[in-house]
């Protein structure tokens, strides 16, 4: 090979070498982080799971998160609606969104800490109180609420239960406007039959104001679409060094963060959306 040929590689080499490097350390450090505070974004009127006097289960989640990092929580309050993440994660006016699903592709996404399901929640003492799926044909001609677009629509149409069925706003402020809170309301007074919920929405809420009420975890469903999905904590695209530390705490305190979450009432359930768990206290 000729001297100038054999330079010339060894150029290439190194350049190529150079911005592998570059590109590494680009993509593997978190300089945006704060080092003195758990800076997390959050709704400030989304109980029970986050809200702005910190009662909600993702607020207790990050006090605990806090704790571990031995870390300060600080929050940059924005409606969970259109812009969340592009006003509060994106903007770097925050490190930590709590709550996020699997998969989306607005945020880069830690482990999954847990898989819950949506729930039929009905009076205890209801002759629908031993349903387990909504198939069942005792639900025929029943009223059931439904926040509207949500996956159970498609369940309740494929079951004919859709045409009596009660519709509630899925996309709203919640500073104005609760439709979980508009819904159990309504099951209450009788104005339906039972409602069809998030799980650590609705869980959360019966466990802490509707104590005559039942929650149903859906885990039987045999047709799609799913009714299970798994939720992690969302970063911003590319902090992988941030997003490998949070796999490493959910992984060393996963049993700590089934507890907190049991304890709220938030319905746990298996990986494949198949069983629910039983967790000790």
């Amino acid at each position: 090979m000729p001297a100038w040929a054999d330079k010339y590689q060894r150029l290439v080499v190194t350049l190529l070498l150079g911005f592998c490097l570059a590109g590494s350390v680009g993509a593997q450090t978190s300089d945006l982080v704060s080092s003195s505070a758990l800076r997390v974004c959050a709704d400030p009127a989304n109980y029970p799971m986050s809200s702005r006097d910190e009662d909600g289960f993702e607020n207790k989640l990050a006090e605990f998160v806090g704790a571990k990092l031995e870390l300060p929580v600080q929050y940059t309050w924005y409606p969970m609606a259109t812009g969340f993440v592009r006003n509060t994660l994106n903007a770097k006016q925050c490190d930590l969104i709590i709550g996020y699903a699997q998969g989306h592709e607005l945020v880069l996404n830690t482990n999954h800490y847990f898989t819950s399901v949506y729930t039929l929640i009905v009076p205890k003492d209801a002759e629908i109180a031993d349903v387990k799926t909504l198939a069942d044909p005792v639900l025929k001609g029943r009223k059931l609420g439904i926040i509207a677009g949500t996956p159970p629509s498609a369940h309740l149409a494929r079951n004919g239960l859709i045409a009596k069925a009660k519709a509630y706003n899925l996309v709203v402020d919640r500073r104005h406007e609760s439709p979980a809170v508009d819904m159990l309301d309504d099951l209450g007074a009788g104005e339906i039959d039972g409602a069809i919920l998030w799980g650590p929405l609705g869980g959360p809420l019966v466990k802490s104001s509707y104590p005559d009420f039942k929650v149903i975890p859906l885990v039987s469903e045999q047709t799609p679409p799913r009714l299970f999905f798994r939720i992690t904590m969302g970063v911003r695209l590319g902090e992988k060094v941030w997003q490998r530390n949070l796999n490493s705490l959910i992984r060393r305190n996963q049993d700590e963060i089934n507890s907190l979450l049991a304890d709220a009432g938030v319905p746990l359930v298996t990986d494949l959306g198949t069983e629910v768990m039983e967790i000790s206290n």
